[in-house]
């Protein structure tokens, strides 16, 4: 991927920042959601955002997994929409627990490695649309965990989806949220997420009384903390390092078998730039793009259609385009 940030937007946290809270979402109209509800094998819920554009019988689908506490408004969601409206395919958003706006039933939420999840969605998916080509692409949390689905399907994903491809995503979870608990991060970022998080796992607390220590929840000051009282023990780690080390993708990036890409940006205040997967650690069908530039799901962009606040629409039109490519 082609990219450089405009000179008014120097590094990382300016091309984050800027992208999820300035800049153009889209260029056409702003997209529009059908919701459709589906209930779990363990009888709990997801809800699943497909926009609403005209999109050919045959066209592809690209199913978009969101990341940590996004949803269908995030604004690389309704970019990518804008791009899929451009080019005449479909798009869904399956809403991982929780994160629809209404608390999910079950005492558990999501994770970064929840690829058993993934692989009920993507095989929903594909069951409810036959005539489409599936394509699936993961923001964040949510590409971690469709590589991690990837690298454990092996072959027989390519019975299920054409491509795969990630953005931004901690590959490996331990030097990610070792990153987001430090310096500017820890007070920006870590804050920003705590906010929703702390909340909506109270209340799942009072759906579920004893689920966790409610005190030391609520003293919680990063990720770690959050993740060992809360994330880890209800989705089946023994701790914090178990979680990461288990839920990371980046040990079964070479087992991918179907054509996948791995977006990352250098300069991702988030996932560090020296635990990024290399050439030599992953299989053939990954292909690595890293950038120099482009913060955490940022890479704004000005340009005669957008100058100030600039538009996020270069992301979506590159990895997209990708995607598309390899139907």
């Amino acid at each position: 991927m082609g990219y450089r940030p405009p000179w008014w937007l120097p590094g990382g946290n300016a091309q984050t920042i800027w992208g999820a809270l300035r800049a153009r979402r889209h260029f056409g109209p702003a997209p529009q959601w059908r919701r459709e509800r589906w209930t779990t094998p363990d009888g709990d819920f997801i809800d699943v955002d497909h926009a609403t554009h005209q999109a050919g019988a045959g066209a592809p689908l690209i199913v978009l997994f969101h990341g940590l506490e996004g949803s269908s408004a995030s604004q690389y969601a309704i970019a990518f929409a804008d791009f899929a409206a451009e080019r005449g395919v479909a798009l869904a958003v399956p809403h991982f627990r929780g994160c629809s706006g209404e608390l999910n039933l079950a005492p558990r939420a999501y994770h970064s490695g929840d690829f058993e999840e993934v692989d009920w969605m993507l095989r929903r998916f594909a069951a409810q649309h036959p005539s489409r080509p599936l394509l699936a692409v993961g923001v964040s949390l949510g590409g971690n965990a469709l590589m991690r689905w990837a690298g454990e399907m092996g072959h027989s994903a390519s019975a299920v989806v054409r491509a795969v491809a990630s953005v931004c995503s901690p590959l490996d979870l331990a030097a990610g949220g070792h990153a987001i608990g430090r310096g500017f991060n820890r007070l920006v970022y870590t804050r920003m997420f705590l906010s929703s998080m702390v909340p909506k796992a109270l209340r799942k607390l009072e759906q579920h009384p004893g689920l966790f220590d409610a005190h030391a929840l609520r003293a919680a000051r990063d990720l770690y903390t959050f993740d060992n009282l809360f994330t880890a023990p209800l989705h089946g780690f023994r701790d914090t390092e178990d979680y990461w080390e288990r839920a990371s993708a980046k040990p079964v990036l070479p087992a991918i078998r179907v054509p996948a890409l791995a977006l990352n940006a250098l300069n991702d205040p988030f996932v560090p730039a020296h635990s990024l997967p290399r050439p030599g650690e992953v299989g053939h069908h990954v292909q690595l793009w890293q950038p120099a530039w482009g913060g955490h799901v940022g890479f704004p962009c000005a340009d005669a259609r957008s100058r100030l606040p600039g538009h996020v629409r270069r992301m979506p039109e590159a990895v997209g385009g990708w995607l598309l490519s390899q139907v």
